[in-house]
């Protein structure tokens, strides 16, 4: 028999609350002009400032209160609000509540999805439930969190009535989850278990979490209510559940099971959290069962306490809560269940910065903003997974291929057409995966050097174009090559014999004489005759021939392909002799450099276990994790592509380095150069990059103070000193950027990958004319503009890294406002007037204003746009190691104290 407990506990019957002021509570009234506080003293602020798009409208209630809207006509892209969070290691709640009431007379309820950061969270359908409210809980790694809007085809527009941000109670709902940047909760139910009188929210619950209503889940009716003291233990519910929710519960006589039976949205995972509190003058025992299973046997309620239990359900489409009982009566306060959502992985921020400046560089504003390939990718970008595989910018002015072209390197497509390039096709060599290249409609009139290193490219469209000459021979080394198509140039000349093949088709019409022929005909000089366009000739047959004809056509076919096939046998010859000695002579002359070792291939794989562990990757390749016999641990770096071809970045780090050797410059152990295999051996450094100290999903930020930043930035500064003045060579690094300065156990800092290095060939040169390469954020501008590299570049970039160690934050970003989009035009006139408000803010109250007025000044010398401004590498250090023993005395003065 069932009954339920009203039980009048010796307390207060008024709960005593610490009210809350609401700090970092953000509240949006959507399409709102005025700001207010609502009756619960929340304070209410219109939206315009958060939120770029959208159209304004209002409804009314049938009791007559009113309520504006915000709605999207715009289908195409993202409708986004982005959310300003201004503590990143706190857990937030996000919640939305969508409003339609035909607000627009249509009688037409929209569907639309909405998202959170990158992942689609949910479907509103308004024709199911209206209002509908929709409430996340999240630990996003970021400063700005986007909250955005999609349309569904034949869906209506997206409409929201409010947007609310409140931070959670540090720790809370991870016990189950672990790492919250890859997933996030979606709340299912939160209910005040045996109380029937509504919802309940802030003040009473500090942090605004609304807390349902008991309801007949299940055939069991709710108990009346039990007061409790403010003070009741809390201790160890990382949760906070507010005490006046725990004062109610539903409890069921002895014997009998206390059921919460709970219908699901979706087939998924859930997260669920019990409550439990003492109210009763008893201990209740009791067996916990989700679904039927027991999850927890015999658990207690002790008198006066409160407890909580949390478990993962995996797999499930509904879910059944069963207390059985042992002794007493089961008793629950409250529940919570999530959804467990997987949030996509970003894209890498090397790839974003790079988008960003090609964006900049079009003019246009093409929506660009947050992640190009989640939720949704972005206009012009396809994507697979978080890495952007094709890149379409047709009909737009871009005049040229920049550097930060190079940048992209995981796509597979790259669509120009019609994008008023000239010049010589440049910049695209490092496009490794490269397998569809669309340069048509524009004016290039040369190949460039570096359409060999695209050994993956299957279509070459390069119609309509300038381009002049002959076609060059290296094309045919790109064995993936289905279709070249050069119609409408101005080549001229013989194409190569190795592109007559049957696998590939090259169309060549409309160029001034250019076929498979050793020469062109008089006639075929005409630029207004089309040349030949196919690649395999089957001659036609003829009527009403001679026998004679017959027996001549025989002959000179006979003649013609027995011609053929000796040429042929010659080529092959010639190419395979051409292999035999080629590679033998390059592992010759690597023999002798230096004193790295030559690794068989084989002997890389079981280094590396067969490639097991991945530990980074970067323009050249992957690293692998490795361990050689004698125990000592290795990173080994793999060329992305199988073969020599366009190796001179490899061939480049290994002469480089086995010529040099510093305690502040990553040293290499050896190499393999065998056929199809490039690879590097260094010593491995554990406390990873810089950049991962700074800006890692699991940040050490808050252990690099200060003095271990300058320290770094003295080690770094050093290793490139003695690149450029402490040795017989001078090398300019090219590429010096956070991520290329790795850490040891002890933080020492050592600079690595060479790849882009250059040697200044004469003692006296002032520089080096060369194509511009590096990376966005980091380029020295005058290097750019004049593609003169110098010493000073390095200093530039090296600058850009100082002004990272101050800040806190990544060379190019696109959240707050356009002014503060690139770092040494947003940081360099706050730090040359000593202005120290956008140092780093976990810096904050540890540093010697002297020491980080040195470093700062001597960072923005070294960023001036006019090269001749900077200080060289050398003055660098020597202020960087004035900065560093301030600091260190201040430290010390600091512990006297």
């Amino acid at each position: 028999m069932e009954f339920s407990w009203l039980i009048l506990l010796p307390f207060s019957a008024f709960i005593r609350l610490t009210l809350c002021y609401q700090d970092g509570f953000l509240s949006l009234t959507c399409g709102g002009s005025v700001n207010y506080v609502d009756s619960s003293n929340v304070s209410w602020t219109a939206d315009g400032y958060y939120v770029s798009k959208g159209n304004i409208s209002s409804v009314v209630f049938p009791e007559g209160t009113s309520r504006s809207l915000r709605f999207f006509p715009d289908s195409l892209g993202r409708n986004c609000y982005r959310l300003p969070l201004h503590n990143t290691s706190s857990l937030f709640l996000v919640r939305s509540t969508f409003v339609y009431k035909n607000y627009d007379g249509l009688e037409k309820p929209p569907v639309f999805s909405v998202s959170l950061g990158t992942a689609i969270t949910t479907t509103v359908n308004l024709a199911h439930t209206d209002p509908w409210i929709e409430e996340f809980v999240w630990a996003p790694n970021k400063d700005v969190l986007p909250l955005c809007f999609h349309s569904i085809p034949n869906g209506g527009f997206a409409v929201v009535s409010s947007v609310e941000l409140r931070p959670l109670p540090l720790g809370a709902y991870s016990a189950a989850l672990g790492d919250w940047s890859s997933k996030l909760m979606r709340k299912a139910y939160r209910i005040n278990c045996g109380y029937v009188d509504g919802p309940l929210r802030y003040p009473l619950d500090p942090y605004d979490r609304i807390w349902d209503a008991d309801e007949d889940y299940s055939p069991y009716h709710v108990s009346s209510g039990f007061d409790i003291d403010s003070n009741f233990s809390l201790s160890g519910i990382k949760e906070s559940p507010p005490c006046v929710i725990l004062q109610t519960g539903r409890v069921l006589a002895r014997w009998n099971s206390l059921v919460y039976a709970l219908p699901l949205d979706n087939l998924g995972d859930y997260h669920v959290v019990l409550y439990f509190a003492g109210i009763l003058p008893v201990s209740p025992s009791f067996d916990v069962l989700i679904n039927g299973n027991v999850v927890y046997s015999n658990y207690t309620v002790a008198r006066w306490e409160a407890s909580s239990l949390f478990f993962t359900v995996r797999g499930i489409r509904s879910l059944n809560v069963t207390l059985k009982a042992i002794a007493y009566y089961p008793l629950v306060n409250a529940l919570e269940v999530y959804e467990i959502l997987d949030v996509p992985l970003e894209s890498s921020s090397t790839t974003v910065s790079a988008l960003q400046v090609i964006q900049q560089s079009t003019g246009k504003d093409l929506g660009w903003q947050d992640d190009p390939c989640s939720p949704t990718p972005w206009e012009h970008i396809g994507c697979d997974g978080n890495l952007v595989t094709s890149l379409r910018l047709s009909d737009i002015n871009l005049r040229k291929i920049s550097p930060i072209f190079g940048d992209l390197l995981d796509l597979k497509a790259l669509d120009l057409h019609n994008t008023s390039l000239a010049g010589e096709i440049q910049n695209l060599g490092g496009l490794q995966h490269l397998e569809k290249l669309n340069l048509s409609f524009n004016r290039l009139t040369a190949f460039g050097s570096e359409m060999e290193d695209l050994m993956n490219i299957r279509v070459l469209d390069l119609q309509n174009n300038s381009l002049q000459g002959e076609v060059p021979e290296s094309l045919a080394e790109l064995k993936d090559l289905h279709l070249l198509n050069l119609e409408n140039n101005k080549l001229q000349g013989p194409l190569p014999q190795s592109l007559n093949r049957e696998s590939l088709e090259v169309r060549t019409s409309g160029n001034l004489c250019l076929s498979f022929l050793t020469t062109c005909n008089e006639s075929s000089s005409n630029s207004s005759l089309q040349t030949p366009q196919v690649t395999v000739f089957t001659p036609g047959k003829r009527k009403n021939h001679s026998h004679l004809g017959v027996l001549l056509g025989v002959v000179c076919g006979a003649v013609l392909a027995l011609f053929a096939i000796a040429f042929s046998a010659l080529l092959y010859i010639k190419r395979k002799r051409g292999e035999s000695t080629s590679i033998p002579k390059s592992e010759v002359d690597m023999h002798t450099w230096g004193s790295a070792r030559v690794f068989s291939y084989k002997e890389i794989k079981t280094t590396t276990n067969n490639f097991k562990q991945a530990i980074g990757r970067g323009s050249f390749g992957c690293v692998y994790a490795g361990k050689l016999p004698g125990g000592r641990l290795v990173a080994v770096k793999v060329r992305f592509d199988k073969t020599q071809l366009g190796g001179e970045s490899f061939i480049n780090e290994v002469s480089l380095l086995s010529q040099i050797r510093h305690q502040n410059l990553v040293s290499l152990e050896g190499f393999c150069c065998e056929l199809k295999h490039q690879i590097l051996v260094y010593e491995f450094l554990p406390g990873g990059s810089l950049a991962d100290n700074l800006y890692g999903a699991k940040s050490k930020k808050l252990t690099l103070s200060w003095v271990r930043r300058l320290k770094i930035a003295v080690d770094a500064a050093k290793g490139l000193d003695y690149l450029h003045n402490g040795s017989d060579l001078r090398i300019i690094h090219r590429d010096v950027k956070s991520s290329n300065i790795l850490l040891d156990t002890e933080m020492n800092a050592k600079v690595c990958d060479f790849g882009l290095s250059k040697q200044v060939a004469q003692s006296d040169a002032s520089h080096v004319t060369t194509v511009v390469k590096g990376t966005a954020g980091y380029l020295d501008p005058e290097y750019y503009s004049t593609q003169q590299l110098t010493e000073k570049s390095d200093v530039y970039s090296f600058g850009v890294v100082l002004l990272e160690l101050i800040c806190g934050r990544e060379p190019l970003t696109h959240t707050g406002t356009p002014d503060s989009f690139n770092l040494v035009l947003w940081a360099k006139p706050y730090l040359q007037a000593g202005a120290f408000e956008i140092v780093d803010e976990s810096l904050e109250g540890s540093f010697d204003a002297e020491s980080m007025r040195r470093a700062s000044l001597i960072a923005c010398r070294s960023v001036e746009r006019d090269a001749l401004c900077r200080p060289r590498i050398s003055e660098v250090v020597a202020e960087l190691k004035e900065a560093y023993n301030l600091q260190l005395n201040y430290l010390g003065t600091s512990a006297a104290n």
